[in-house]
């Protein structure tokens, strides 16, 4: 394993204690769900060699679906694929028909990553990237750069919407050629789909459409192809917090996403799609409630139906559903261990008699949930260091049963009104940890 630096040590340690899954270092920490992961770099591979896949990362909340799509995100970027990630929220969904489809589709673009830029805001690299590798196939052609962007995204007329992405990509080297910088950012803001109207996008760029509600699939579709030409791998989009679509209280709006969804997975499933991927998690409910669920779109249950012989402690990983297995005490020890070794030197860690105290607490609180669904178990462990840390006469004895742990019930329960976008909480709203 590779040495931990400084700024990964401070990213993980806030990210834990804050009960969110830290965007460095996540190698220091990971455990366990070794087959799930064999079988999503399989996936990376796929989609490299001009495949296509998707997955349904399901879990309960707190047991790790974060942490875990995460991961395979950093799998992807060091494969050369370039990931567009995002969570959905009341005001950014799959599809809509007042901007927030649109708003998703922005953020996925801000939230646009490579090897070399993975914290987000690489779009302009990789369109930067694109043209200065036209720019030198032209020089060694002796002919004009317009003419080889022209002739190498000359198929994507032949897309939904290709050819006025290729006129802004043109419009793009347009701005770089002559130092327009406004006109190299209306391109990118065009890109991101940041232009709320027709109008504005043909002053600043001479075109005629803008990405929308109706077209964000086939500009995920124009985009994957895109950064094949600027020379990676394919492209990777993650939309977690999918349960916010269980969540809609209009069964319309709920029903015309999971018919957007429908269309994806039919294109990843039937081979429509080239070098792309999607990674959706959600909870249990989510997939399978037939009121509100994925399950109540009949076309959507019979394709996500999980294989009948992956019974009995059988384990079937080949479908488009990928249930996260729980993690084991064992597991959870080796996880603790980690953070651990994270946040204390080796002359003055905890020993081993009290991360199995601490466990043993955990377990008589809140029973098997502190090692199935780990977060808020996490989270009060580290909690518990730092303030050994930060009051050095203390012992790890006096403090373990002044724990307060809570089981992590998440907000399943919450509902949002789609006229307003406002959220209804249920009961099971997120309890906080003290010591």
């Amino acid at each position: 394993m590779s040495k931990l630096k400084p700024r990964e040590r401070d990213a993980i340690v806030q990210a834990l204690r804050a009960g969110v899954v830290p965007k460095l270092g996540l190698r220091h920490i990971q455990v366990g769900r070794v087959r799930e992961i064999e079988e999503l770099v399989k996936d990376m591979d796929r989609i490299s060699d001009g495949g296509s896949a998707i997955r349904f990362i399901i879990g309960e909340y707190g047991s790790g679906k974060t942490f875990f799509m995460n991961l395979i995100r950093l799998v992807a970027l060091e494969k050369g694929l370039v990931v567009m990630f995002a969570d959905l929220a009341p005001d950014r969904r799959i599809h809509a028909t007042g901007g927030q489809a649109r708003g998703l589709y922005a953020e996925m673009a801000r939230n646009l990553s490579t090897r070399t830029k993975p914290d987000g805001g690489a779009l302009a690299s990789v369109v930067e990237r694109f043209v200065s590798q036209a720019h030198r196939d032209a020089e060694e052609r002796d002919a004009p750069t317009g003419s080889v962007i022209r002739e190498r995204l000359g198929h994507f007329e032949e897309l939904t919407g290709g050819f006025e992405f290729a006129e802004v990509i043109r419009r793009y080297w347009e701005g770089h050629e002559t130092g327009d910088d406004e006109l190299k950012s209306a391109a990118l803001r065009w890109l991101r789909g940041e232009f709320a109207t027709r109008t504005d996008a043909r002053k600043a760029l001479g075109v005629r459409t803008i990405i929308d509600d109706a077209s964000v699939y086939d500009h995920l579709k124009l985009m994957s192809a895109f950064v094949c030409e600027a020379g990676y791998k394919g492209l990777l989009v993650g939309l977690d917090e999918m349960v916010n679509l269980y969540k809609l209280t209009s069964s319309q709006a709920r029903n015309a996403n999971y018919e957007q969804i429908l269309r994806i997975l039919n294109d990843v499933l039937q081979g429509s799609a080239e070098n792309l991927g999607f990674l959706m998690g959600g909870t249990p409910e989510f997939l399978m409630n037939t009121r509100r669920g994925l399950y109540s779109y009949e076309a959507l249950q019979s394709r996500l139906a999980e294989n009948t012989f992956a019974r009995d402690g059988l384990v079937d990983l080949s479908g488009p559903v990928v249930r996260l297995a729980s993690l084991t005490p064992e597991d959870l020890f080796v996880l603790l261990a980690n953070v651990r070794r994270i946040m204390q030197d080796d002359a003055g860690a905890l020993p081993d008699d009290a991360l199995e105290a601490f466990m043993a607490h955990c377990s008589d609180r809140i029973g098997e949930a502190y090692f199935r669904t780990p977060r808020n178990t996490v989270t009060a462990f580290v909690n518990l260091l730092s303030v050994l840390e930060q009051n050095p006469g203390v012992e790890w004895s006096d403090l373990i049963e002044k724990i307060e742990v809570y089981e992590d019930r998440g907000e399943d329960m919450t509902e949002v009104d789609e006229s307003t976008g406002a959220q209804d909480p249920g009961d099971d709203d997120l309890i906080s940890f003290k010591l």
